[in-house]
């Protein structure tokens, strides 16, 4: 079943990638017998069309023949260029249509901070109303790295920390008993890439519950019921794909280049295979003794042929069972139809209860 995409708006990308014919729809006497899920995009504009299509092709795996109904929201108040605001444009709905509408699920993505505290950043009145909008009207919430934090830090007042260098790579962590977890064989692999953390102690006087933690990059996963909505936490992106930390890797990079940061990037941990590694400590070492932007052309490009998606069935995993929990909150409803038709039919649930 392919997703379906809210009133024909289907990003040229997607709609380039996928063979099958799309399906659009308005009326939602339509969806009763699938999940419909808002999808906050709020990545910079040179990662805003990669992410979309990143959602789109994790939700498409996972849902089997679950109809999945996708609508594209972004906050005002991020940076974007002019090709950004045309894209938001013809492709992504008003608040004032967020307000008005009901969703099962909303995933909140974030977006590249531009001040220490995230009430300074120009959209975070709107993200408030977001987060309290969700809490009252959809049964989860998925919110992602910066989105998580700030979170956090409205519902509960929570403080992030400043890391010394970037948490950037993938990471393994180890998983507690939790109907989310419960493909996960006790651990997880996610990729991470961010500047700051939420500590678990915080989190656990918060009344959050842990659901993922890393020895090398700390809390991965957390969850806290909020008022209808489960909060799904993810300090980590499951959904990047194969090549994305490479991407962020050599823009970093040409950064470090053009002056606009001091310090050369750290690789990214547990990514490049030992091969890709060694080309890129002797690309690091001309970069660090011949720093003009013009440098960023012998990248080798060469690395990403050998790049795994590893991570990839923890996200499957992770993602199939936030369905499944969706799926059991409306059917918990009268006039819905009880299903069990989310991806792998014969799939089993662990013993913990979903809270």
């Amino acid at each position: 079943m392919p997703l379906i995409i809210d009133g024909g708006r289907v990003p040229t990308r997607w709609a380039e990638r996928v063979s099958r014919t799309m399906i659009a729809i308005d009326n939602h006497t339509r969806r009763m017998d699938g999940l419909s899920i808002a999808l906050i995009n709020n990545m910079p504009d040179p990662a805003l069309e990669d992410t979309e299509v990143q959602f789109f092709e994790l939700l498409d795996i996972v849902s089997g023949d679950l109809p999945v109904y996708i609508k594209l929201y972004s906050l005002t108040g991020v940076p974007r260029t002019d090709r950004g605001e045309r894209h938001l444009n013809k492709f992504y709905f008003p608040f004032d249509d967020l307000w008005e509408s009901r969703f099962d699920g909303v995933i909140i993505t974030g977006t590249e901070p531009r001040f220490p505290n995230l009430k300074e950043e120009p959209y975070w009145n709107l993200l408030a109303e977001v987060f309290n909008w969700a809490q009252r009207s959809t049964s989860s919430t998925i919110l992602s790295c910066l989105a998580a934090h700030a979170s956090v830090l409205h519902c509960d007042g929570i403080k992030r920390h400043p890391l010394s260098d970037k948490k950037f790579g993938v990471f393994d962590a180890v998983t507690a008993k939790h109907d989310l977890m419960s493909h996960a064989a006790g651990f997880v692999r996610f990729p991470h890439s961010r500047w700051n953390e939420v500590r678990q102690n915080d989190l656990i006087a918060g009344g959050y519950s842990v659901l993922a933690k890393s020895v090398d990059a700390g809390v991965d996963v957390f969850v806290k019921k909020v008022m209808n909505s489960l909060f799904v936490h993810f300090q980590g992106h499951p959904e990047y794909g194969a090549h994305t930390l490479m991407k962020e890797y050599r823009r970093d990079i040409k950064r470090f280049l053009r002056g606009e940061r001091e310090t050369y990037p750290t690789m990214p941990y547990g990514y490049f295979d030992a091969a890709a590694s060694e080309a890129l400590e002797t690309y690091r070492e001309i970069a660090l003794t011949d720093r003009r932007e013009d440098v960023i052309e012998s990248f080798p490009e060469s690395v990403s042929k050998t790049l795994q998606h590893s991570w990839h069935s923890s996200a499957v995993g992770v993602y199939r069972n936030w369905l499944r929990y969706m799926v059991g909150r409306k059917a918990e409803r009268p006039t819905f139809p009880v299903m069990s038709r989310v991806g792998i039919a014969d799939a089993t649930v662990a013993d913990g209860e979903i809270a």
